[in-house]
């Protein structure tokens, strides 16, 4: 509907959708790698606006071009970009061009995109992400428009459909699937490596649950000192914890680190410690923190994203009637913006 001569609003990324988890670690990029790559995109001479969604579960580049180049041009440009050149990226993205975009912009803010569908963390990352963007002075009229109609339109299928039903989140998955091998968890002695947002979410559900035994560690002492102090919890020296986890029942950890933390031969050593008492290893950290051949040990169980997100998308049939709904409700959405859009543009010709 737009003329020849519009911006071209377009989306090149990747996410669980398009990529497993192995392939996800290798395009997980540091907030300086992203950064560099958001300033290289301002540099292109094609690119008006960009905005960079970087989260455990994707990567998105939102961006509106003057068609000085083509979109595969484009995503040329981006995937031999050094920051992503050697990862999976190239191999397992996508792109979303006008009203395909703004659909998947609304989709991702409701929670509809997300690899468990519903959850309410997303919409947080998209705004933290909206906000860097804007303060860089990287976005202008069309990334503004599109994010803040995005965040209205989550809003609005969140409370007016049960989408979102049982608040999903990655902590409060990981807590139920505990529950299930553990039973009551107020017995339990849990150890959070990592001080992070995610540590952060995950204690204040344990809280939630009455458990009263919980350990922090993480490489700041400072942000672990503070996470202990804050939900009553006791901490434990990075340096440490490897070798204190034959105390612990449930390890959960979320880290920022680019390798391995612990790896099978740590795990064997705690297990050796604790006989006939299973372990139970919750890694919900991209790149992974646990090495992926712990889970072959007796008695010990290790769960990532993708177990957990299959895990609470067991009662998506229950939902079924409600994921429709919020689905009419995004198309209709996104085309009464896209119809705006061109009001907007053939008023703004006739001046």
């Amino acid at each position: 509907m737009m003329s020849e001569n519009e911006p071209l609003l377009f989306i090149i990324g990747s996410s669980h959708e398009q990529a497993n988890l192995e392939e996800r670690e290798t395009f997980s990029l540091k907030e300086d790698q992203a950064d560099e790559l958001a300033t290289d995109l301002m540099l292109n001479q094609s690119i008006e606006e960009c905005l960079i969604l970087n989260t455990c579960n994707r990567l998105e580049i939102y961006a509106v071009s003057n068609k000085t180049y083509s979109i595969d041009e484009l995503q040329q440009f981006i995937c031999s970009h050094p920051t992503l050149a050697g990862t999976s990226f190239p191999k397992c993205n996508f792109t979303k061009t006008q009203t395909d975009a703004i659909e998947h912009t609304f989709r991702l803010s409701s929670g509809l995109a997300s690899q468990m569908i519903g959850e309410t963390e997303i919409l947080g990352q998209m705004k933290q992400a909206y906000t860097k963007a804007k303060q860089s002075e990287q976005t202008g009229k069309t990334l503004i428009r599109l994010f803040e109609k995005s965040f209205q339109a989550g809003k609005l299928i969140r409370t007016q459909t049960d989408i979102s039903r049982g608040q999903v989140s990655i902590g409060t998955v990981a807590l139920n699937l505990a529950n299930r091998i553990f039973g009551k968890l107020r017995d339990s002695r849990i150890l959070l490596v990592g001080s992070g947002e995610v540590s952060e979410k995950t204690a204040q559900a344990l809280k939630t649950k009455g458990v009263t035994d919980i350990t922090v560690s993480g490489r700041s002492k400072d942000k672990t000192d503070l996470l202990a102090e804050k939900f009553g919890a006791s901490s434990i020296h990075f340096e440490n914890f490897k070798n204190q986890i034959q105390h612990f029942d449930i390890v959960i950890t979320s880290t920022s680190a680019p390798d391995l933390i612990i790896n099978a031969d740590t795990i064997q050593k705690a297990i050796k410690n604790r006989p006939n008492r299973p372990l139970f290893l919750i890694d919900l950290a991209v790149p992974r923190d646990i090495e992926e051949s712990t889970a072959k040990l007796e008695n010990v169980y290790l769960y990532n994203l993708d177990a957990l997100a299959n895990i609470a998308n067991e009662n998506i049939a229950l939902r079924k009637s409600e994921i429709a709904k919020a689905m009419q409700m995004i198309k209709a959405q996104a085309w009464n913006y896209w119809l705006q859009a061109f009001r907007r543009s053939m008023f703004q010709k006739h001046q």
